[in-house]
């Protein structure tokens, strides 16, 4: 384990934690698996089934960011972390094992010094393809509130363009 970017992913965090050390850990491993290092770009995509911990681990070790486009959320509720190196088109998805129990300061220790990863976590192939690149959409004022909003956001609504929190969705029931 590298300590200068555990460190660096603690004083990001905010306190060290089992949570930060997953994201931590599946970071490193997808710089082996896949090739990669900190991404400048969107070069490397990591797509996070959870918004816990884990993921401040995957901004500062890979550089994935929300604002990049490079970090996207599908949660699901699982500590599991997709990972993607648009130059290879190569994928992996790393799933966290049910681990033994332990106290957190050993759970942490063990997450990322344990030098068998497939003791942590499963090591996967996603299901589902690298999505597009980021894209810079035209701002639209909404009709109702006023407010500039993406083009992609906008509802058509009685005729008028509208932002998601003044729409009025419809809904069945499904």
């Amino acid at each position: 384990m590298n300590q200068k970017l555990w460190e660096k992913s603690v004083e990001f965090h905010g306190h060290h934690c089992p949570g930060l050390a997953i994201g931590v850990r599946a970071s490193q491993e997808a710089i082996k698996a896949l090739n990669v290092s900190f991404s400048e770009d969107e070069d490397v995509v990591c797509i996070t089934e959870n918004d816990a911990c884990g993921v401040d681990g995957v901004q500062v070790i890979l550089g994935c960011s929300v604002g990049k486009g490079n970090l996207l959320f599908r949660n699901r509720g699982k500590q599991a972390f997709s990972f993607f190196n648009r130059n290879t088109g190569e994928k992996l998805r790393l799933v966290l094992k049910a681990l033994p129990e332990m106290e957190r300061d050993e759970m942490e220790a063990y997450i990322l010094n344990e030098p068998d990863a497939s003791k942590i976590f499963d090591f996967k192939t996603p299901d589902y393809e690298l999505p597009e690149r980021a894209r810079i959409f035209q701002s639209v004022i909404c009709e109702e509130c006023g407010e500039k909003t993406a083009e992609h956001m906008i509802r058509l609504e009685n005729g008028k363009k509208v932002c998601v929190d003044c729409s009025n969705p419809y809904t069945r029931g499904f």
